[in-house]
């Protein structure tokens, strides 16, 4: 009795596929293969297409932006030409009350002397 080892073939087991075999294999693997990087390419075009709608969203949003700067920018020069205009009254009031401080420290002065006068 002769010992085989199993990991070794001998000449009769080892057979070439049919042709046809062959063929089929060849034809199912293009397939596959087709539809792998089919699908590879549309997920690419998918993103590619996120990223345009993405940037029309943003280039909408920064047009939306640039309106509000511009609203703002108008609104703070009015702003400003009222305060210029509003500043001479301004300097009014101020002088004003300066001058009834001043008014108010000579009616107490005024009031403590006259109280000296009825002693």
């Amino acid at each position: 009795p002769r010992l085989e080892d199993p990991g070794v073939e001998t000449a009769e087991e080892a057979k070439e596929p049919a042709e046809a075999d062959i063929n089929e294999l060849c034809k199912d693997m293009f397939n596959k293969m087709a539809t792998y990087l089919t699908g590879e390419l549309t997920a690419t075009s998918e993103d590619y297409k996120l990223l345009e709608n993405m940037n029309k969203l943003t280039s909408l949003k920064y047009l939306e932006m640039k309106d509000i700067a511009i609203n703002i920018s108008r609104n703070l020069k009015d702003l400003n030409q009222k305060y210029a205009a509003l500043q001479p009254y301004l300097d009014q009031i101020n002088l004003i009350e300066e001058q009834v401080a001043a008014l108010e420290q000579a009616a107490y002065k005024l009031d403590a002397y006259s109280k000296k006068l009825g002693n």
